[in-house]
């Protein structure tokens, strides 16, 4: 069995909006989520700028639906907010949203939490209300937890692959559905700011202390994000019996590793050259039919290098529109891949391409420009997406238009 898989509604919330429509109001009018952190407590908040989403955890329960105090991490809530907006987009009944599949991205998961309450856990002789958090450090606690909020029964599925784990959770719903083994999947990915994040990219040496530059040639490092996005994943024949309108066919993709480098992708990119072409293979078009990529493009010099290179090498002189969203919503790690999978779906919606904030000159490596400004009326028919994760984790998502 081969069923053809299709995307009916998304949800999105990051440092740029608390939905769909706030998250592209900012990405047509270029405005970017970063700033000074206000809710992360760490050391570096007066020198290493993030985007970080400005509402307080309280206030994301409230968004969420569920209580106060009750043991749900930032990441759950972030997840159950997004999944909620696409849960509505596609206008899921609550007995077609309990009998769908849920997957999750996350590599962080609760551990905000644990470090928030990190001295008295170490002793044993504390108690409090902090000791509802002592799961929450598990990545697969937060998509139980979202599972047992939406009354969802089947297929709870976490994935953590780094940066590409949001667009392997669609890879892994979009086969659920493909081999018959599931109707409806709602995928995405969730990630909160914390200081086990900062931290780490900082002793990587990858954080720029400004804003981010992707494939500019004077980039210095990535700003880090986060936010949540999930996608409604139907079955073909699901859209014949309700009439439902799709906004896009997910017609292609693929997952590998090149297993170069524990952090670092290939230098010449040949992961993510091998995914792109598979992506195109199973779609079933040549790369000339390619309107655009969303680019990983994080910043860093490797990454936007090794990226910049496959795309060379597989399009050649002829290379498509492209950009990186990244400089908007800063890099939401495991969610990276859902939210610019929603980004891509708004391009179809609203026709559009977003353009790549802070550019100014090409790498002279590649001697390619990305889009710096928006692209109205850009007839977008293929939108090609890259996510690049750590230790060689690469996915193509290829999106065709309805």
């Amino acid at each position: 069995m081969n069923r053809r898989v299709f995307i009916t509604g998304y949800g999105v919330i990051t440092a740029i909006g608390s939905n769909g429509p706030e998250n592209f109001a900012s990405l047509k009018d270029e405005r970017s989520g970063y700033g000074r952190l206000d809710f992360l407590q760490t050391v570096h908040r007066d020198e290493i700028y993030c985007c970080e989403i400005k509402l307080s955890d309280d206030e994301l329960c409230r968004q969420a639906g569920v209580p106060t105090r009750a043991g749900f991490s930032r990441t759950t809530l972030l997840g159950l907010i997004a999944a909620r907006q696409a849960i509505d987009s596609a206008g899921l009944t609550e007995a077609e949203t309990s009998s769908a599949g849920l997957v999750s991205a996350t590599t962080a998961g609760g551990i905000r939490e644990l470090e928030t309450y990190y001295y008295e856990l170490q002793d044993p002789e504390s108690t409090g209300d902090f000791l509802g958090f002592l799961d929450t450090g598990d990545p697969g606690e937060h998509t139980e937890r979202m599972a047992d909020t939406l009354n969802m029964k089947r297929y709870p599925a976490t994935v953590s692959t780094a940066c590409s784990s949001a667009a392997n959770s669609i890879v892994f719903g979009a086969r659920l559905i493909a081999n018959g083994l599931a109707d409806v999947m709602i995928c995405g990915g969730s990630e909160a700011l914390s200081k086990v994040t900062i931290n780490g990219f900082n002793s990587l040496k990858i954080l720029d202390r400004d804003l981010c530059k992707p494939f500019d040639h004077n980039r210095n490092g990535l700003n880090l994000g986060e936010g949540a996005a999930f996608l409604v994943l139907e079955a073909e024949e699901r859209l014949g019996h309700s009439g439902k309108k799709a906004i896009a066919q997910l017609c292609g993709y693929a997952s590998l590793n090149d297993a170069f480098h524990q952090t670092a992708s290939s230098p010449e990119g040949a992961g993510t050259l091998q995914a792109m072409q598979k992506a195109l293979t199973m779609g079933g078009i040549a790369p000339e039919d390619v309107d655009y990529i969303n680019a990983h493009g994080t910043g860093t010099e490797n990454n936007d290098l090794s990226e910049g290179l496959s795309v060379r090498a597989l399009f050649g002189d002829q290379v498509p529109p492209f950009s990186s969203t990244k400089p908007y919503t800063g890099h939401t790690t495991s969610a990276a891949g859902s939210v610019e999978a929603a980004f891509c779906l708004m391009g179809f919606e609203h026709d559009v391409i977003f353009p790549n904030l802070n550019f100014s000159r090409p790498m002279e490596e590649l001697g390619m420009r990305p889009v710096t400004k928006l692209r109205q009326g850009a007839g977008l028919r293929y939108i090609l997406s890259n996510s690049l994760g750590f230790g060689g984790s690469t996915t193509s998502l290829l999106f065709a238009k309805c």
